[in-house]
């Protein structure tokens, strides 16, 4: 019963996040991890983030960047075509330590260094760079807040196109998972009417979290998501160092 409470409340962090408040959703994923295998809570959780998305697009319709799409999302295809191959041969605690260090080095610059008035531009290299991270982590662990905000943040993008941006990329990159995922067998034996009722859960969440995007001011909406991409980079590196240290002791 506590792992269906669980379950329900990150279903709703991940309809908050599709809402506008974009970190919230790759703590979904490591929350669940800490009490039930992180690939079934992947899986569990995909139909819910797909639903999700496409509820977050309708809400920005209107409000994104098209040329940073435009960069985005075939670096995000490319990402979760890359993992696809990978995945079998590269520890989940190893790409979470490596999401998590993204985070945390982007939390690291935004707060460190000498304060500047400069707007960086949607270039396409640096683009291309994060987008394909993204679409790695995100396949893995649904982490890809960290770095598809190390390349968005900086140009400092009105708060709901940001959100739409990035409602937009997600929900094409997570629509193309869902076949990657049956492939390689992570979607059978699933419990599909909890399923729903988690899909109606985050439907609920996505028009909460767009609520809280129009109600915060602009840096206050910042420092919130900069806020929770340090307590997920945390979460990740913990739980990576965990799952790491834990297959060092089982191979001595």
């Amino acid at each position: 019963m506590s792992e269906t409470y669980l379950l329900i409340f990150a279903a709703l962090i991940v309809g908050m996040s599709k809402g506008g408040l974009s970190s919230a959703a790759a703590i979904a994923v490591p929350m669940l991890a800490l009490f039930m295998n992180p690939i079934k809570a992947a899986a569990t959780l995909l139909p819910v983030y797909i639903v999700t998305d496409w509820i977050g697009v309708w809400l920005y319709r209107r409000d994104f960047s098209r040329r940073n799409v435009q960069i985005l999302v075939p670096a995000i295809l490319l990402g979760v075509a890359i993992a696809t191959l990978i995945t079998p041969y590269v520890s989940e605690g190893a790409l979470l330590v490596f999401t998590g260090a993204i985070g945390l080095w982007y939390c690291a610059r935004a707060w460190f260094r000498r304060a500047s008035t400069e707007v960086q531009e949607a270039r396409v290299l640096p683009g291309l760079f994060w987008g394909t991270i993204t679409g790695i982590a995100s396949f893995i662990t649904h982490s890809g807040a960290p770095p598809s905000q190390a390349y968005l943040l900086p140009q400092r993008l009105p708060k709901l196109q940001f959100a739409g941006t990035v409602a937009i990329s997600f929900a094409i990159g997570n629509l193309v998972k869902l076949p990657a995922y049956y492939a390689i067998g992570q979607l059978e034996g699933l419990n599909w009417p909890l399923i729903a009722g988690l899909a109606l859960t985050g439907i609920i969440g996505t028009y909460f979290g767009r609520w809280l995007t129009h109600l915060l001011p602009e840096a206050v909406y910042m420092r919130t998501i900069q806020g929770m991409l340090l307590i997920l980079s945390v979460i990740l590196l913990w739980r990576g160092g965990v799952e790491m240290m834990g297959q060092t002791a089982g191979q001595g």
